[in-house]
């Protein structure tokens, strides 16, 4: 009975600092939670104060009458800049052709500058990864049209685009491609398109330093066995390192998507008010500048927020789907 009582102790005493150590695991989580959200509150107060109170501002001035002129004398007038009908007729922003207008120009830009950037930075950032003679100069002149603003590198192209004296019109009429001066950024048919190809020639440097960096990361084993096998480089590309640079690509593509959606500095510079090329951006500082219709100016400027705020949310979510799926094959 004493030996049978001597051996159930020490059992019962490896039985009870399992809870122990639980429980001193769970206390040390809690006081990293605490400590992050220590470090994070300079932060966030920051932040709510720069983004925030700004934000809201707009938000509340979208349903009033403000006017730059005067805001202190604005008046609350619920959804009247959104939409309103008065004597069958329907007024406000959502009713106005040329926000839906400049709504389908930043689309459009968004989607075939972003496009074009990807497919472009993709092949300059395989060209970089390349072993070949002086790449890392190369590396760094490729990163020269992202370095410059984009207000002089968009007034830069303004004077090499200008019909009377810009050097693209003398260039193309010098080998016989053009008979005539063009107006490149006050032609309706092809305004959108020069302000695509300035727009697709300063970033493509960003997204191809993103590619670049994954491509660096990617194992050597792959490769080395594809080679082996016999497969084409091509199909190589497509099978192994696709998908591999995925989550790059994505990221890529949302800064890209989110710095499109909002632009103004190079439309405004090059076309500035044209219905053509009007973007929201645009179209928002007209009203808010020109027109000092301020709480009109608002209301564009808050559709805009929500429209980019969606269209970030529903391409996450449909990235990470894509990469589940592709986990699960």
């Amino acid at each position: 009975m004493t030996t049978s009582s001597h051996h159930s102790a020490p059992e019962g005493a490896r039985a009870n600092p399992l809870p122990a150590r639980r429980s001193r695991g769970t206390k040390v989580r809690r006081q990293r939670v605490k400590a992050a959200w220590l470090f994070l509150a300079p932060m966030l107060v920051a932040l709510t104060l720069v983004a925030g109170w700004p934000l809201f501002r707009t938000f509340f001035l979208s349903f009033t009458d403000a006017s730059l002129s005067d805001l202190g004398a604005a008046n609350f007038i619920g959804f009247e800049n959104y939409l309103v009908q008065e004597n069958g007729r329907w007024f406000g922003i959502m009713a106005d052709p040329t926000w839906w207008q400049s709504v389908w120009n930043t689309v459009y830009f968004s989607v075939v500058s972003v496009s074009l950037e990807v497919i472009f930075g993709v092949i300059v950032a395989l060209i970089l990864n390349a072993e070949f003679k002086g790449r890392t100069i190369v590396r760094a002149a490729v990163l020269i049209p992202w370095a410059i603003p984009t207000i002089v590198s968009a007034q830069m192209w303004a004077w090499m685009l200008n019909d009377q004296f810009g050097i693209i019109n003398h260039m193309l009429m010098g080998i016989g491609v053009i008979d005539n001066p063009i107006a490149w950024t006050a032609s309706a048919t092809y305004s959108m398109w020069a302000v695509i190809m300035v727009d697709v020639w300063k970033t493509i440097p960003f997204v191809a330093l993103l590619v670049l960096a994954a491509l660096q990361m990617l194992p050597k084993d792959c490769y080395e066995a594809a080679e082996v096998d016999g497969i084409h480089p091509v199909r190589v590309f497509f099978k192994v390192t696709l998908p591999l640079i995925t989550p790059a690509l994505l990221v890529a593509v949302i800064f890209r998507l989110l710095d499109a959606l909002r632009v103004f500095d190079v439309i405004y510079v090059l076309t500035s008010n044209s219905t053509s090329t009007m973007s929201m951006s645009v179209y928002a500082r007209q009203q808010l500048v020109e027109f000092q219709d301020v709480g009109y100016g608002s209301a564009a400027s808050t559709l805009l927020f929500l429209i980019i705020a969606l269209a970030t949310v529903a391409y996450l979510y449909a990235g990470r789907k894509q990469l589940q799926l592709g986990g699960d094959a």
